[in-house]
């Protein structure tokens, strides 16, 4: 990435101001600001689709989880195992199963 002169000691001033690790970490937060925000180009496009690729030798995503942990250290987890409970139905609430798609 090349930077004009200004704008790299802009972003170092804000990284110092903001008490970031670096000018990385700036530039980082900036992307992640404006995509969040919407501030993009309008032909541009902001799906995901394609952008995940599965292990031929893994289709059924068997091993995902021990690849996912390998991927972020510990520090980052916030959350226990099993923490995706949903709210408790009660027992006269319908119960609606649906069949998988294939």
């Amino acid at each position: 990435m090349t930077l004009a002169s200004e704008n790299l000691l802009w972003l170092r001033g804000q990284a110092l101001a903001s008490g970031m690790r670096s000018v990385s970490a700036v530039l980082d937060h900036l992307v992640s600001t404006a995509r969040a925000g919407g501030q993009v180009h309008e032909s541009t496009i902001r799906s995901v689709v394609g952008t995940v690729r599965i292990a031929e030798a893994d289709p059924g995503l068997v091993s995902a989880d021990a690849a996912l942990r390998t991927m972020f250290p510990r520090s980052m987890v916030a959350e226990r195992a099993g923490g995706y409970r949903g709210k408790r139905k009660t027992a006269t609430a319908p119960v609606v199963t649906r069949r998988a798609r294939r």
